[in-house]
């Protein structure tokens, strides 16, 4: 295939599905990667598509949500990572809602090994990982279901909410910026994602640092309003996400960094928040930031021994 097809190809195949990973699109055109990868830095210096790591997506600042296939493709390692640090944070005997995602997802397979955990959830594939959990109670909210990313949304879901109190919400998103969030592409998703807010005292956002600096059209957690952000170291090249990252802190985000090296992820088999992990600074950050932030370590598994201990890059508001 000459390369003006292949561009060809890899053009209409992220216009029909808004992101493709790089691995999808060198699997289509029959080409490595590292072809690929030449062809979308060719395709975005003509502005007709924007690269993200580990893939590629439709140009503008605001970008379409892809559908479930497409994303399930996109920075598996990076969402391994922060699932297994995420469920760290969940204590048995405890009350949470969990949104609808691929990150979440993974979180929900690790939660099913949490005991005494009650799920509220409007996803079918959170509730599918936790269905055969015979210690995990599971509920489900009303609503219609959005075939694109399996989750149920509308009128039913927001009031089947309502009442509801939580002590923590576990929510993706399609971008996080320092200025507006956490967002999304779709009305109806944003909006149950908000009612999900409402019924938590704390609110865990997970997103890789792919979505970090991404904006897209419907908020649906203000910045004020996040607890925590679980993510992934990003690229020392990768200027924007590091540059996002000090933002939220300075806005006095907890932000907790996932490291996706060799040994750091664990296997899905392990106890949640004991796979090892390792103290990663921010890009262009050293301790002490001008903003009042100190990159700390934390133990999210108590003070047992250095094997049952989970380590990660803790960066906090003073």
């Amino acid at each position: 295939m000459f390369a003006a097809e292949r561009r060809q190809l890899i053009l209409e195949m992220v216009r029909a599905n808004g992101a493709v990973s790089l691995r999808e699109l060198a699997r289509v055109v029959q080409t490595s990667e590292v072809t690929v990868r030449r062809d979308v830095r060719a395709l975005e210096a003509e502005g007709l598509l924007d690269r993200r790591h580990g893939g590629a997506v439709l140009p503008g600042g605001f970008t379409r949500e892809s559908g479930f296939p497409q994303k399930s493709h996109l920075a598996t390692a990076e969402k391994t990572a922060i699932a297994d640090v995420a469920a760290g944070l969940v204590e048995e005997g405890e009350a949470i809602v969990v949104g609808a995602g691929t990150t979440t997802q993974e979180l929900a397979r690790r939660l099913a090994r949490v005991p005494g955990l009650t799920v509220v959830t409007n996803s079918l594939l959170v509730a599918q990982a936790l269905a055969h959990a015979n210690r995990v109670e599971v509920v489900m909210t009303g609503g219609t279901l959005r075939g694109s990313n399996y989750a149920l949304v509308g009128s039913g879901a927001e009031q089947s909410l309502q009442g509801l109190r939580v002590s923590r919400a576990f929510l993706s998103g399609s971008g996080l910026t320092a200025e507006r969030g956490l967002s999304t592409s779709n009305m109806l998703s944003a909006s149950v994602d908000r009612a999900l807010v409402q019924a938590a005292a704390e609110v865990v956002v997970l997103a890789d640092h792919t979505k970090l600096g991404t904006d897209t059209m419907f908020q649906t957690v203000p910045t004020d309003v996040i607890t925590r952000l679980v993510t992934d170291e990003p690229p020392a090249h990768d200027e924007r996400a590091g540059m996002e990252l000090q933002a939220l802190a300075d806005q006095g985000v907890q932000i907790t960094v996932a490291g996706t090296g060799a040994g750091a992820s664990g296997a899905e088999g392990a106890p949640p928040g004991r796979q090892s992990r390792r103290d990663v600074p921010l890009p262009g950050q050293r301790g002490r930031h001008p903003g009042g932030g100190q990159l700390r370590s934390a133990s999210l598994a108590g003070d047992g021994p250095p094997e049952r201990t989970a380590r990660v890059a803790d960066l906090r508001r003073r």
